[in-house]
Formats: C-alpha cells, structure tokens, sequence
C-alpha cells in the first residue's frame, strides 16, 4: 500500500495504490459523501492479489483531499470528473479500468463519454443511468430521507453523536445482509478521525453540472459490467434494470439481498464479474 498526493491546479487529491504499477490499472471511484475508505483495504488487496494494480483515492471535501467549509461547493461533476484524469496523468496511466459506485458510477460515465480513449472499462456498480431511464424506477426509499431529515439534529463535529447517526444508515443501506456492526463503528470512526473537516463531505449534496454529457450515453464504447444488490433502498434495482437496457452489457451482476454497499460477504462475487470483464476486454483489444 503506498500513499501519493497529487497537485492538480489548487487542489489536492490523496490517493493510495496496492500492488504493481504495470499490471493492468482499476480506479475505484466512490460515492458521494464517502472518503477512499470506503473500499477497504482488505477488498483492494484481494483486488490486487489477481494481478491488478489497484487505485482508491479521497474526493474533494473527503478525507485527506482539499476541503473547503461546510455549505460551500466550490466545483462540479465536470471537476470531479477531470479529477479522474488528473489521478491516471500523475500515475502515468494510460488506460484504466473504472470501478464506480453510486455517484461514483455516474463519473464514470461521464469520463467514458468526453474521453472515451481513457476508460478501457467500466463497471457500474449500485448506480443509475447518466441519462433518462427508459423504464419506471422507484424512487429512494423513504426511509432513507427519513434518516438524512433527522441529519439536521446531529452536531457533526461531535463523535459520538456521528457515529450513532451514520450507524442507523448503515443499517439502513445493509438492505437484508447481516451488518457487521464493530467493522462499521470501526470504519466511521476513522472516518471521522482522518477526514479534514468531517461535515464538510455533504457538500456533495449540492453537485451539479456536466449537463452537455447526460442523455449522451450512447457514446460509451467500453465493455460494461452492472453490478447492483437487490435491496438497494437508495438507488433502486430497476436502475440496473435500464444500465442493461441503455448500454446492452452482456454481464449483470445481482447481489442478493445487498442493499447500497460494499458488503464483504460479496467480495469474491465481485472481483471474479470484474476479473471477467478486464479479461474478456483485453481479448476485444
């Protein structure tokens, strides 16, 4: 595990590789409001113990990356975008393969349609369509605004009181697998611990912007992987449902009874789609 910084322009973003920098390259791109951290160590080892050199980093306003003060955004989904590029310039990083969950998924899509040359795959994971759905899908459950409704009681710089709230939606977005409820203190708190300015994060609930690239999705070439728990409470099944429908990939992963997370127990199920995708896409050139 090795830890590198890159400058691009006035921002700085903080990103840790695992394993060899000439094996073939996956950029983890996460969802909104989480650090690098979201995807554990353990998962990028197993990552890169299949001969991948594998790349997490900290969005803007997370974790060790520039921060700015709660409640202001200061850039947009084009940025977060070119952030991606600006990590696999500094990495040298030709061509990479793109791991993207939630809002992750969604900048993937929007990296393969302005720079299509970069991406030599994409996997989708819990993440709706960078354009409109071609077939009905739920809206979030209310449960979840229930729980980001009650947000606005917490004192977010106090720990203890974060880590009571962000445990409540955890167990939300467990959907029906068991939650490990030590590994998920255990990951909030540090979290919380290592963040710059922990309240900051919810700034992403104010992004915006890349309008000139949505509905553009036909212009995604690269081969495609859909990967989606059955019980996801915020971005609902069906959305996989139209990925498949807009994008034709021949793979869908569905994670029984996950909801909107990275469950350890779904590990091996998802690196083997990923491994079968990267291999499958070498042999398409």
């Amino acid at each position: 595990m090795k830890d590198k910084i890159i400058q691009a322009g006035q921002v700085q973003l903080f990103t840790q590789s695992f394993g060899r920098p000439e094996d073939p390259q996956i950029l983890l791109i996460a969802g909104a409001t989480v650090s690098m951290l979201f995807w554990e160590a353990e998962f990028c080892e197993a990552l890169a113990e299949k001969g991948y050199f594998v790349i997490r980093y900290d969005f803007r306003d997370t974790g060790q990356s520039t921060t700015y003060p709660a409640g202001e955004l200061h850039y947009g989904l084009e940025d977060l975008s070119m952030d991606i590029l600006h990590i696999l310039d500094s990495y040298g990083i030709e061509k990479a393969h793109l791991l993207g969950i939630s809002l992750g998924g969604m900048l993937a899509q929007i990296t393969a349609i302005t720079h299509p040359e970069r991406v030599a795959s994409l996997t989708l994971f819990a993440t709706m369509p960078w354009a409109d759905s071609p077939i009905p899908v739920p809206e979030m459950d209310p449960s979840i605004l229930e729980f980001h409704a009650a947000g606005a009681q917490v004192n977010w710089n106090n720990e203890e009181q974060v880590v009571e709230h962000m445990l409540k939606g955890s167990r939300l977005m467990s959907g029906n697998k068991p939650l490990d409820e030590d590994r998920a203190e255990r990951y909030i708190r540090e979290s919380f611990h290592r963040a710059i300015h922990f309240p900051s994060q919810f700034n992403h609930a104010q992004l915006s912007g890349a309008e000139s690239t949505y509905n553009q999705i036909q212009k995604i070439k690269a081969p495609v992987l859909v990967i989606h728990g059955s019980d996801d409470k915020i971005c609902h099944f069906h959305n996989a449902l139209a990925l498949m429908q807009l994008l034709k990939p021949k793979n869908l992963v569905v994670l029984e009874g996950t909801g909107h997370e990275l469950h350890a127990q779904d590990y091996d199920q998802i690196i083997a789609a990923v491994d079968r995708l990267i291999q499958a896409s070498k042999q398409m050139g």
